[in-house]
């Protein structure tokens, strides 16, 4: 039996945490619950979260894997225009962009994609 798979948002698996360092910005993907880490795994990539930020002129994604977390951290470089410091922008901190990342879409299993839970 094959598993059946649909799109939804990242959010409605994870929550998300953002702060900044200079340009450099982190964000952080947490699942709500153990049972999606490994959807986590699989559909959020540095590679997509590069793609995401691509319009701020990003060089390098890393991920890091936290899972006793069941969490994700990725530290993006040179998304900030320059930083606190230097760019222009309305939230020069990064603090609102762990929401770029949540509005990802990402393939789940049909039976946990609204929450409900093998």
């Amino acid at each position: 039996m094959s598993v059946v798979h649909e799109m939804v948002k990242l959010h409605a698996i994870a929550h998300g945490r953002s702060g900044d360092k200079g340009n450099r910005l982190n964000v952080n993907v947490i699942a709500y619950d153990r049972r999606h880490w490994p959807v986590l795994l699989a559909e959020v990539t540095a590679a997509r979260v590069a793609a995401l930020f691509a319009h701020r002129g990003v060089t390098e994604v890393r991920r890091y894997e936290l899972p006793l977390l069941h969490a994700l951290n990725f530290v993006i470089e040179d998304a900030l225009e320059g930083g606190v410091n230097s760019s222009l922008a309305i939230d020069t901190h990064g603090k609102c962009l762990s929401y770029l990342v949540l509005g990802m879409d990402i393939r789940v299993p049909k039976e946990t994609a609204d929450g409900r839970l093998p």
